[in-house]
């Protein structure tokens, strides 16, 4: 069975969501990625909600709080990630 594909312009916009909690961390503003790999680095986050922000990640030259892709366990009408991997 192929593996569905997603598109980067598809998971921009969307809410990124706990996996263990439900919490909503904000919204997908775009994906950090090496060019020459491909390999997909973080999820950069807009309208980082208190909850997000409190955990202390890693933030970009902007200010933008960095989701490690690692964390990410699936995409569909939210983006679901493991809380868990991000502390």
């Amino acid at each position: 069975m192929a593996e569905a594909r997603v598109r980067a312009a598809d998971i921009v916009g969307k809410p990124i969501v706990s996996e263990e909690t439900g919490r909503k961390f904000g919204i997908v503003s775009n994906i950090d990625f090496i060019t020459e790999s491909g390999e997909l680095l973080n999820l950069i986050v807009e309208q980082p909600t208190k909850h997000l922000t409190d955990l202390n990640l890693k933030s970009d030259e902007k200010g933008r709080v960095l989701i490690p892709f690692s964390a990410v366990k699936s995409i569909g009408d939210f983006v679901i990630v493991s809380e868990s991997e991000l502390i």
